[in-house]
């Protein structure tokens, strides 16, 4: 099969990139880098001939509320009517869980738009919503940190490895449709404060890690079960442990 990752040199994409390729497709990496542009269109008609799947795994430049929205309507409705016009057989776009939920938080209102693009496009299409990545832990402890403590929430929190992500990403692209909505995360939950408190630890980082008690996120308010699944989820395979390991093996 002819594969198209649109931000297929990213954390995910490079990975899902590599998983394909070795299961035998013809994979396209996406990007402005590469001449195929989802805001401009630069490159989309050329991309999509012949191309049976797209896979989005794309992310704003910009947070800033407008700028994140304009981002993801206008790469949706590009990235859609090629597909379109080319008879593309399979939409899939990692999503985030509880997106629908944090309605307050700018970014989550953009993420949602995307997902109802892509509903409503006609599109056969999965949509992946997945649990925060291991490997944001340390922006999130950066950005909590004042002077030697870092103020967390204590909202419930269910990272998964960015491996395990590519992995489910790169399953449900080789799978039929499923026209709906599939929920992935960790095999571990914790609250948010202390599995920075742990990834601090692990790293030899002396800051000190302090909960402020309040369900936050992105700057908006969410309440303490937001970020992780309501219900049944597919889980990775490698909890905080195994994943510091291999993290610790490329230093």
């Amino acid at each position: 099969m002819k594969v198209v990752v649109i931000g297929g040199s990213g954390l995910i994409g490079t990975k899902v990139v590599a998983i394909l390729r070795q299961a035998g497709h013809q994979v396209i990496v996406g990007s402005p880098a590469t001449g195929i542009n989802t805001i401009t269109g630069e490159g989309l008609a050329e991309a999509m001939n012949e191309t049976d799947i797209v896979i989005d795994l794309a992310n704003s430049p910009s947070f800033e509320d407008n700028a994140v929205l304009e981002f993801f309507q206008t790469a949706g409705r590009n990235l859609l009517a090629a597909e379109i016009n080319a008879g593309v057989k399979h939409h899939i776009a990692l999503s985030i869980v509880g997106v629908d939920i944090m309605q307050n938080i700018g970014y989550m209102r953009a993420k949602l738009v995307q997902e109802n693009l892509i509903q409503k496009s006609g599109v056969q299409y999965s949509i992946i919503r997945s649990t925060q990545f291991m490997e944001f832990l340390a922006g999130i402890a950066n950005q909590a940190t004042d002077g030697t403590e870092v103020h967390l929430s204590n909202v419930k929190f269910q990272p998964i490895a960015a491996d395990d992500v590519a992995n489910f990403v790169a399953k449900y692209a080789q799978q039929a449709p499923i026209n709906g909505i599939v929920e992935i995360a960790g095999p571990e939950r914790f609250e948010m404060y202390e599995i920075v408190e742990k990834y601090l630890q692990h790293s030899g980082d002396p800051r000190k890690v302090i909960s402020n008690g309040r369900p936050e996120y992105f700057g908006g308010e969410i309440t303490h079960t937001a970020l992780v699944p309501a219900g049944k989820a597919e889980l990775g395979a490698i909890d905080f442990e195994k994943w510091w390991n291999n993290q610790a093996k490329k230093i």
